[in-house]
């Protein structure tokens, strides 16, 4: 399955842009990472990667190793930074439509700060 054209107009093109202002915890050349608007536990970081990729699938099919190791350990700094190291967190990124990813730019979910419980409930 090929990925959707990236859509450059979206919400997480426009923070990269500086059109959109955010609450940043980190950057460097390839990372950019900051408070989510909505968060969902006490520590919600989305992290993203400055190119233009649509998904986790279009990311690990074009990314460059250095995107890629950039993306992973910028993860990992923002969570030691942040404290989750030491009591634990979660790493989320949804993919297309089943996966509820509800914007078209890879983003991942860092959030901690509290015992998240079950990632999906059991069917009934």
């Amino acid at each position: 399955m090929t990925a959707p054209a990236y859509d450059s107009n979206n919400i997480f093109a426009k923070i990269l842009r500086g059109e959109i202002p955010c609450k940043k915890v980190y950057e460097d050349d390839h990372v950019l990472a900051f408070h989510d608007i909505s968060p969902q536990a006490p520590s919600h970081i989305l992290v993203l990667p400055k190119g233009e990729y649509v998904s986790m699938d279009d990311f690990t099919q074009k990314a460059a190793p250095g995107e890629i190791a950039a993306l992973f350990r910028a993860l990992g700094q923002i969570a030691r930074d942040e404290g989750l190291h030491e009591t634990g967190y979660r790493v989320i990124s949804n993919c297309g439509l089943n996966g509820g990813q509800e914007v078209p730019h890879l983003h991942l979910h860092l959030l901690g700060g509290r015992k998240l419980g079950r990632m999906v409930q059991q069917a009934a």
